[in-house]
């Protein structure tokens, strides 16, 4: 009999998994996978970015409220969920920049904080693991941090040598990084849009692209999960302190979305499988191995 198949997904904070790769996830456990997403933060230095929400009594009470929004999506995408207990960093503004607040994430020791991850892993037993590029996705102290933390954990928890009293050594055999934003992806979103006589919203966004760091292509991986795009709406929805639902992210209509850009992207960054590229799933390559133990 197979070995049910494992996926971690490690973000920053709660939201962060309903905005990013949040429809593959969808189509794994529909198709019997087992999913676990991995946050590293409660969110509770996060901002209010949906106006309706933007009052005192949620601001007082946001760590909490971002827990049951958590809640929320974590059952409409059907996923595990752990929290590594991390205090959320802030985003710092200003010039200069703020020092961060004593003790949040971005300021803990990697090494140590590498130890919460590696016993998740340990104790879930992931064959795949996705996470965000070294930039964080966007710099963010706290996705900076996710992406260090990701990478470190993915080598130890397979090495019984190192964090020998988190419990027995599991080697993940794949590791991706995230790569929904996308400029080719955001322009295709752009024409398709207009090609249907709607305006955009990118218009202003692309223009201002230059400004954003853009690496180019790094795509390996693109994985067929359209159907699963309502799904991961209402789990951003759920999060409804942190996405206007009248704002920029749903201004696309569905069959636009799902007919333009068809896919959630990734790239592949370690394999311990024979996995050629391009790929269309996460566990290519890993389904037979999971066969054969």
């Amino acid at each position: 009999m197979a070995e049910q198949l494992r996926l971690m997904a490690v973000h920053a904070h709660p939201d962060d998994e309903s905005s990013k790769g949040a429809a593959t996830m969808a189509k794994y456990v529909a198709e019997g996978v087992s999913v676990l997403v991995a946050t590293c933060t409660g969110g509770e230095r996060g901002s209010v970015l949906n106006p309706k929400l933007d009052r005192p009594d949620v601001w007082a009470n946001i760590g909490e409220i971002r827990r049951a929004e958590m809640d929320a999506a974590r059952g409409i995408l059907g996923v595990e969920q752990a929290w590594l207990g991390f205090v959320d960093s802030g985003l710092p503004e200003g010039d200069p920049l703020p020092p961060l607040p004593e003790g949040c994430f971005a300021l803990q020791d990697v090494a140590v904080a590498t130890g919460s991850l590696v016993r998740l892993m340990r104790e879930f037993r992931p064959h795949v693991v996705t996470t965000y590029p070294e930039d964080g996705g966007y710099p963010h102290p706290d996705h900076i941090m996710c992406h260090k933390i990701s990478v470190a954990a993915f080598e130890a928890a397979g090495d019984p040598s190192q964090f020998p009293e988190l419990g027995p050594a599991w080697q993940p055999l794949k590791l991706y990084y995230d790569i929904g934003f996308s400029k080719a992806r955001f322009m295709a979103l752009h024409e398709a849009v207009l090609a249907a006589g709607r305006e955009s919203p990118y218009e202003e966004w692309l223009k201002n692209w230059e400004d954003r760091p853009d690496k180019g292509p790094r795509v390996t991986t693109r994985v067929e999960c359209a159907e699963f795009f309502p799904v991961r709406d209402d789990a951003l929805r759920a999060h409804a302190t942190q996405i206007d639902p009248d704002g920029f992210f749903f201004q696309v209509p569905m069959e636009i979305q799902q007919r333009a850009w068809p896919t959630e992207d990734f790239e592949l960054v370690k394999s311990l499988v024979e996995s050629p590229v391009p790929e269309s799933d996460l566990f290519a390559g890993v389904r037979e191995t999971a066969r054969a133990r």
